[in-house]
């Protein structure tokens, strides 16, 4: 679903439940709270919302003018390429849904995307509709991706010279396929995981070792959505020590199996 939205946003009702958002603005600016954090799009920007996402208290300048691009949550899922070695900037996306395009050609490219994708859609007479939909859904994703990537590059560049905390969460989306005790961040930082804690707790409301539960479960759940790696392959990636420790984890975690989680998505 493409949409130009001005003065009066016509967001479809529920739209966040059902659908990811890509909205591309092009002037004025929407505020909004997201993971109970107050954040602000503004012209050239690009502003992407996962389905589900904790998403409220939406508010729309006079001026506000935006390109927007709906897309159903599961036609995307059921269509992602492997996404192993792109996962760091999906999470991040997920931190951090606003990106920066300084450049005209980023801003060029992600409006043309939008416009493919929707055409490819709407074009219902194609002999091969489904087949070229879906091939244009992936080639969707992995221009998104280069955008991320891209803004997930000049953050991380940032975080680098950041607050102890700041460094903390950057530290945590490096390591935590393989790092997921607080000391390990702790000793890399070189003050006590008892300290570690407060800060985190002080910043934002959650401890050290809360957040890298998080991050651990995202990229769980991400690995167990691309289809084209097997558990093994999973628990191999996130350094396990055997199968069984994975799956025991992700029970802690997910509380069901990754077995019984896949069986979820069919």
């Amino acid at each position: 679903m493409l949409l130009e939205l001005s003065k009066e946003p016509g967001f479809p009702i529920d739209f966040n439940a059902y659908y990811h958002t890509h909205l591309f603005c092009h002037q004025g600016s929407v505020s909004f709270l997201f993971n109970n954090i107050e954040m602000k799009c503004k012209g050239n920007e690009f502003l992407f919302w996962f389905a589900e996402s904790q998403l409220k208290d939406l508010r729309f300048s006079k001026a506000f003018k935006a390109t927007v691009l709906l897309v159903e949550k599961h036609f995307l899922y059921d269509n992602v390429p492997d996404q192993s070695w792109s996962i760091d900037s999906i999470l991040h996306s997920r931190q951090y849904p606003i990106k920066q395009l300084n450049e005209k050609i980023d801003r060029q490219r992600v409006l043309s995307n939008f416009r493919w994708l929707h055409e490819k859609f709407q074009d219902r007479e194609h002999r091969f509709y489904e087949e070229v939909l879906k091939l244009q859904m992936r080639l969707f994703i992995l221009e998104m991706w280069h955008t991320f990537a891209n803004e997930y590059e000049r953050r991380k560049r940032t975080l680098q010279s950041g607050s102890l905390y700041e460094r903390f969460v950057h530290l945590v989306q490096e390591h935590c396929m393989a790092e997921r005790e607080v000391r390990y961040y702790a000793n890399t930082l070189s003050v006590t995981p008892k300290y570690l804690n407060y800060v985190s707790k002080q910043n934002s409301g959650v401890t050290a070792s809360e957040w890298i539960q998080r991050y651990t479960k995202e990229r769980i759940i991400l690995f167990l959505q691309n289809k084209n790696l097997n558990i093994a392959e999973i628990a191999d990636k996130m350094m396990f020590s055997s199968r069984s420790f994975f799956t025991r984890y992700v029970k802690k975690v997910l509380g069901t199996t990754p077995t019984e989680y896949r069986n979820r998505l069919e």
